[in-house]
């Protein structure tokens, strides 16, 4: 088995979302596409952030909820957090989404996107080229390709 270049790894025009779009209508993206998260752009198409899982469960619950270390003695059901936070729904994604550029150029080398996967905590890693999102790569896919070609190493050095 050939080894996987980071080519193969980038899923090309992956969905984006404006920074205008409604929180409900990113989160039905999000799920119809089965993404852990997705690219943010502005009005002229620049990426500006990302928003995923992570974003949505932070639009949802009340700020203070993040800086917890145990949210235990907070009996609240989800029903009730929910009807508070009814007009999360359409609230601009970019009130929520991340803002930190967590980006790889398109030339990037596996070592590149290992280390950028290492010290961030995303699982999308929007590919970028003069500013504007030409693709992703989702962390699992990269784990499942260094994991066959580490197997593949192993395995040949048992023959």
């Amino acid at each position: 088995m050939s080894p996987r270049t980071v080519t193969d790894l980038v899923h090309r025009d992956p969905p984006v979302v404006r920074d205008d779009t409604p929180l409900r209508d990113v989160v039905r993206l999000l799920l119809d596409e089965g993404l852990p998260a997705v690219p943010v752009v502005d009005a002229e198409g620049r990426y500006v952030g990302i928003f995923g899982e992570r974003e949505f469960i932070a639009a949802l619950f009340p700020r203070y909820v993040q800086s917890l270390s145990y949210a235990g003695f907070i009996p609240k059901p989800i029903e009730e957090v929910l009807e508070k936070r009814r007009e999360a729904a359409s609230e601009p994604i970019r009130e929520h989404m991340t803002t930190e550029h967590v980006d790889v150029p398109a030339d990037a080398s596996d070592v590149q996107i290992a280390e950028t996967f290492l010290h961030h905590r995303v699982r999308v890693l929007p590919v970028t080229e003069n500013g504007r999102v030409v693709g992703i790569i989702l962390r699992g896919d990269f784990m499942r390709a260094l994991a066959e070609s580490f197997l593949d190493q192993v395995d040949d050095d048992r023959d």
